[in-house]
């Protein structure tokens, strides 16, 4: 017998945006999925796409106040504000997540900061270099709390560069960005959008209490590499490269800090807790494919 959707358990995406579009597909048929959104003209994709559309602002708490007490399973998908140290809109968000609930957060693999191209697991202290950084530590470091106090489970997932056929740097290439020579270039990681939504829906029903999770892919490349590798695969110019001395005064400090910090991290724990097997294991294998 169909389950009415009425009687499904809840569940919430807080900032459904691209991921989160690609997750509800995976969710809808056995959730009762609530979406928000800071966009009122989003409201008829969301409908579309099988879920209760929400229209609040994360820097306003009054408009939270719907969200309090709403579902007992959480997705918070939603980044940060741009500016300060603290994530104010996590912050805001704890005040209505469900006691004894159920909490994955998306964060990033840039709260380890630079390190020096080193191999390493989810047992790394964090250790953030910029203010992006920081407010993604203290969104980990505030939900945990909450957690603790709320009686609740969070998992939280690290995510790194995000990619697809709709989410290359086609742009960038197009406009013949430079990248680093090999001996200044740093170690990036990588993750399918839609691999990434699979590993999120594992860590709702699998992910151990207070754990957190790489989510990354196989690939074992330098970010000159993938450039290459994406201008390849679409035929086009592959970047010219310069020193370390010489890209930063071409290029904004913004994209500078991204080419600053080198990291390699294993997946192990999601293939073994989460049972995850990643539909793309590696950027090079897809971008063949495409």
């Amino acid at each position: 017998m169909k389950t009415s959707n009425f009687h499904r358990p809840r569940l919430l995406i807080v900032g459904c945006g691209d991921v989160g579009m690609r997750l509800l597909p995976l969710l809808a048929r056995h959730f009762r999925v609530f979406a928000t959104t800071s966009q009122a003209g989003r409201r008829a994709e969301l409908r579309a796409a099988g879920a209760v559309p929400l229209v609040i602002d994360l820097d306003q708490p009054a408009t939270l106040r719907r969200l309090d007490g709403l579902a007992p399973w959480v997705v918070h998908l939603a980044p940060p504000p741009a500016d300060g140290v603290l994530d104010t809109r996590t912050r805001n968000l704890t005040a209505v997540l469900p006691a004894g609930g159920k909490v994955v957060y998306i964060s990033t693999t840039g709260v380890y900061g630079d390190c020096g191209g080193a191999l390493f697991d989810e047992s790394r202290p964090v250790a953030p270099r910029n203010a992006r950084a920081l407010r993604r530590v203290d969104a980990e470091r505030t939900l945990r709390r909450w957690a603790c106090r709320a009686g609740a489970t969070l998992s939280i997932l690290r995510v790194p560069g995000i990619y697809g056929a709709d989410r290359l740097p086609l742009k960038r290439l197009r406009e013949g960005t430079p990248a680093l020579i090999d001996a200044d270039d740093v170690y990036t990681n990588h993750i399918h959008a839609d691999d990434l939504a699979a590993i999120i829906v594992r860590a709702l029903y699998r992910a151990l209490p207070h754990r957190a999770y790489h989510a990354v892919d196989d690939s074992d490349m330098k970010m000159a590499q993938y450039f290459d590798a994406v201008a390849d695969a679409f035929q086009l110019p592959r970047p010219p490269r310069l020193p370390r001395a010489e890209l930063q005064r071409v290029v904004s400090p913004a994209l500078l800090s991204f080419m600053s910090e080198s990291r390699r991290l294993r997946n192990d724990r999601i293939k073994r807790e989460l049972g995850v097997r990643l539909r793309y294991p590696s950027v090079a294998a897809t971008l063949a494919r495409m």
